[in-house]
């Protein structure tokens, strides 16, 4: 019964049946979002449980970047070949299968595989929540549907962290996984019974070719390019054989997809956008964007537990507390943005921002307690609530509204593997810069200092016990100072392409076209 209502229900629901769709399609947008994030704390669990790594272990959050950088281009497309509706069922039902096949792996490459499979299903789930939601509400009021989106979009890989560390103090790490099971259940049957089919939706199946040699590049060249990325550092780079191979599979299959979608009449992604209007500087942003936000959840909660001592549930509170106070801007920044306001100030602001967070980041220290490391967090949850929206707007600035769906499915895209690439550069460059810094520390350690003879004597003189220690100690400080390293570098990212927003000025919109642009927005989604 209630699917025939949802089926012919008018264009706009309202009342119970708008909430109902809100909230099925934020909770499925938050729970893939949640899940980029909900490991980063039991990176430590995971490892210890499996045998493994923490450096291995990362290939259980870049697995799942991948899977979103293969898939969401092409969610438009496979939303047109079989359907949004139908698309979106499955992809929910397929993560959430996913999700209790990575709870229940034994071993750590069982894990890697079930988690790019949660993350070919998740990919679906933002974009396609995006598109829900936004026909939930009349045009007038689409800047409020994009303001909702927003505070899903920050507050699920923050909420990840303190989920995570809850989970994980209290309980097994599978559960971090088993808890997407009720709610996957849950989205589903509301999907299915509340959420109405487009017009048309699902008949031109068979007008629609698929370009089966440009998934497969896609696939090839993304996965040989972040395994590089990865592994290249620990396998001594173009000393490894497998890397040098994997390096030319990369330079091909991504080549080999650029030409193949610029040449064939059918691309699964549509790169010739990127000459129009200004989404091809858009995308650089967008990419350091996507760098900056998962590389900085992703290292923090290493740094705060392995230096600071942080428990996960203290990590993910830090993390928490933060998000909070900086939600409420979505919603205001949705509004002035859906009137017709420039995006180019909050991208000038959140980039500055960043900046500014990377290099304050970088100036804590290993007794740094959870408020000392409030200010810096809310630093980087103000830059990202800047950043957001606006680079979505900014995306389809200057194209014509059936250019929208390509330019935001390109755009999510490069943010995605802004992360998934910035993830893999963090490793690295922890694990290099690490390697100097405990060179440099270990030749300042003279033994006619009359200081490390009376550290050495606190620690109950010059035996291997008292070696030991301050071996520990002397770890420790390596890896501090090549985390505090890594948010500086992220703060150089942002620095380097700030002067680019010159090139993003665009003419301001009439009211027409920001009607127009308010419409197609939606049924780029």
């Amino acid at each position: 019964m209630q699917s025939t209502l949802a089926t012919n229900s008018p264009a706009v629901p309202t009342g119970l049946v708008r909430i109902i769709i809100v909230v099925t399609a934020i909770s499925a947008a938050v729970m893939e979002l949640i899940d980029v994030t909900i490991v980063n704390v039991a990176l430590n669990e995971i490892a210890g449980a499996l045998g493994a790594t923490i450096e291995d272990v990362a290939w259980v959050v870049t697995s799942y970047a991948i899977a979103n950088v293969i898939i969401i281009p092409m969610t438009g497309f496979l939303a047109d070949y079989f359907g949004r509706k139908r698309y979106y069922v499955a992809s929910i039902i397929l993560f959430t299968i996913a999700s209790y096949f990575c709870a229940s792996s034994t071993s750590l490459w069982e894990l890697v595989f079930w988690r790019f499979i949660q993350g070919m299903g998740g990919g679906a789930l933002l974009s396609t929540s995006q598109g829900i939601i936004f026909d939930a509400f009349p045009p007038a009021k689409r800047g409020v549907a994009s303001g909702i989106f927003g505070m899903g979009i920050i507050l699920g890989p923050t909420l990840g962290p303190f989920l995570g560390g809850v989970i994980v103090e209290n309980y097994h790490w599978s559960y971090i996984f088993y808890v997407n099971v009720p709610i996957g259940i849950l989205a589903t049957v509301l999907t299915m019974l509340y959420i109405a089919k487009k017009p048309g939706e699902g008949t031109r199946k068979s007008q629609i070719k698929i370009d089966y040699a440009g998934i497969l590049l896609l696939a090839v060249g993304v996965g040989s390019l972040q395994y590089v990325l990865e592994k290249g550092q620990s396998d001594d780079w173009f000393e490894s054989e497998t890397i040098l191979i994997l390096t030319v599979t990369a330079i091909g299959g991504l080549g080999g997809f650029i030409w193949r979608q610029l040449t064939t009449a059918h691309p699964v992604v549509n790169l010739r956008v990127l000459g129009k209007g200004t989404l091809g500087v858009t995308t650089i942003f967008s990419f350091v964007a996507g760098l900056g936000l998962f590389t900085s959840v992703f290292v923090y909660p290493v740094l705060v537990q392995r230096i600071n001592g942080f428990t996960p549930t203290m990590t993910g509170l830090s993390l928490l507390w933060p998000t909070l106070v900086g939600i409420p801007l979505f919603p205001i920044i949705g509004k002035r943005l859906s009137v017709g306001a420039s995006p180019l100030p909050f991208i000038i602001v959140g980039m500055c921002t960043f900046v500014v967070f990377g290099f304050y980041s970088g100036t804590m220290n290993g007794q740094a307690d959870q408020w000392d490391f409030f200010w810096p967090q809310m630093m980087r949850v103000f830059g990202v609530t800047m950043l957001q929206l606006p680079l979505i707007n900014q995306a389809v600035a200057g194209l014509p509204p059936q250019d929208f769906p390509s330019a935001i499915a390109l755009n999510n895209m490069i943010r995605q593997l802004g992360g998934a690439f910035g993830i893999a550069l963090a490793n690295t460059f922890v694990s290099r810069d690490y390697a100097q810094h405990r060179y440099d520390l270990v030749s300042n350690l003279d033994p006619s200092n009359p200081l490390l003879t009376e550290r050495l004597n606190q620690l109950g003189g010059a035996g291997a016990r008292a070696y030991k220690i301050l071996d520990l100690a002397v770890d420790r400080q390596a890896y501090l100072l090549a985390y505090l390293d890594t948010f500086r570098l992220v703060g150089i990212f942002f620095l380097i392409i700030l002067p680019l927003v010159y090139f993003l000025r665009t003419k301001k919109k009439s009211a027409q076209e920001i009607a127009l642009a308010a419409k197609a927005m939606s049924e780029a989604h």
